[in-house]
């Protein structure tokens, strides 16, 4: 077994010039959200990698951010500090705390939060053998502009920090396992402007050093104003909980039979009753259902609109409550495409429409192919069934 990782390096030194004003009296980390500055979430994410020490190289306003978090005592962990000129690019950083560097750490920036399969990167690392191995946002959905180009083993083929270069696909986010060697590359004198990415990445990439773990769930950040709304949104929003339907809310149809028309949809004794529970305790519901039925020809989207809303009119009568919104995969099972469970497209169509953090979301169904998305997707799946149906299973979830 491959032996853990112990440091994080934190870069958080620059002047954070696209979010003024904010940045002219603060260093953007500190920008707060639900009440705790950007810098301590990534802390507490830090913390639950199971890495208990930490190092940010920092530069514009340190004293800021070492009055907050201080020694890292309140946290459980060891924070220490290098401090370096504001005008230090991210190599001239790594240089100068070259000497308290482990041999192998977590790079990470202070404007990007992501919820990555942390053990899944760690996992990457040790397989490839990689000098370094980056978290890439996939950006398919053109999120931001792309920088780099990723081969069908992992392998960064293409690298570009000013993101000129025509078709690349996926975005570095930081969260960056480097063998220290690899500052080398940069050699010894600190205050050259030198761009640690910019420098050693093209480097390792024409050496197939470099290897990327991809991530689907889009990150957030405080990197500009345009991107603040999206990251309130990410810490702030309202608990989410997914939901399977037939099955889990309806009486699931024979096999290879589908519901056709609203009069088909018969609740599952309790289950309107749960959703009402979920609601009055604050979440948000979100429906993912397979409906192949669709593809077959057996219903067409508007009927499968009628059964929702008779679905939705059952739910206000009894409850006094709604869903709050709707995913549904209308292909075969062999069509290939990424929305029909025990695929993730639906979760993660709905994560960046609500800016959801997957990691604190639940799915309930009572499918095996439900159970599976929810692990793709990096969110809890808990399993109903005719034994133990979602009325029994809401209320042991809420206890």
């Amino acid at each position: 077994m491959a032996d853990p990782i112990e440091q994080a390096v934190i870069l958080a030194g620059g002047m954070g010039t696209r979010l003024q004003p904010y940045t002219l009296t603060h260093p953007k980390p500190m920008y707060p959200f639900e009440g705790v500055p950007f810098i301590g979430h990534l802390i507490e994410q830090v913390k639950g990698f199971g890495i208990k020490r930490i190092l940010l190289l920092l530069g514009y306003m340190p004293e800021q951010i070492m009055d907050y978090l201080g020694t890292g005592e309140r946290y459980g962990l060891e924070i220490t500090y290098d401090i370096t000129p504001v005008g230090y690019d991210t190599g001239d950083r790594l240089i100068a705390a070259k000497g308290s560097l482990d041999p192998v750490f977590l790079l990470m920036y202070c404007d990007n939060y992501c919820p990555i399969d942390y053990a899944g990167l760690c996992a990457d690392f040790w397989k490839n053998d990689a000098e370094i191995q980056v978290s890439v946002y996939e950006n398919k959905d053109r999120y931001t502009k792309s920088n780099v180009k990723i081969g069908a083993g992992g392998e960064v083929l293409r690298y570009d920090k000013k993101r000129i270069t025509q078709d690349l696909l996926g975005v570095d986010i930081g969260y960056a396992l480097v063998k220290k060697r690899t500052l080398d590359l940069l050699g010894d004198a600190e205050g050259k402007d030198l761009n640690f990415e910019a420098e050693v990445y093209p480097y390792l990439v024409s050496g197939g050093g470099l290897f990327a773990t991809v991530t689907r769930h889009r990150y957030y950040s405080v990197g500009s104003w345009e991107r603040i709304r999206l990251t309130e949104a990410f810490f702030s929003g309202p608990k989410t909980v997914f939901l399977d339907r037939d099955g889990t809310l309806n009486v699931r149809p024979p096999k290879a039979c589908y519901i056709e028309k609203p009069d088909d949809f018969v609740w599952i004794e309790g289950a309107a009753e749960a959703v009402g529970l979920l609601k009055e305790a604050g979440y948000r519901l979100i429906l993912v259902s397979n409906q192949p039925g669709i593809a077959r020809e057996r219903l067409s989207e508007t009927t499968l609109c009628e059964i929702h809303d008779k679905m939705q009119s059952d739910l206000r009568r009894q409850t006094g409550y709604e869903i709050d919104a709707i995913y549904y995969c209308p292909h075969n099972w062999d069509d290939g495409c990424d929305c029909r469970k025990p695929n993730p497209g639906l979760l993660y169509q709905a994560q960046k429409d609500f800016s959801l953090n997957l990691e604190r979301c639940v799915l309930f169904g009572d499918d095996e192919r439900d159970m599976q998305a929810a692990r793709a997707a990096g969110c809890r799946g808990i399993p109903v069934s005719d034994a133990y149906p979602l009325l029994k299973a809401v209320k042991d979830y809420l206890k």
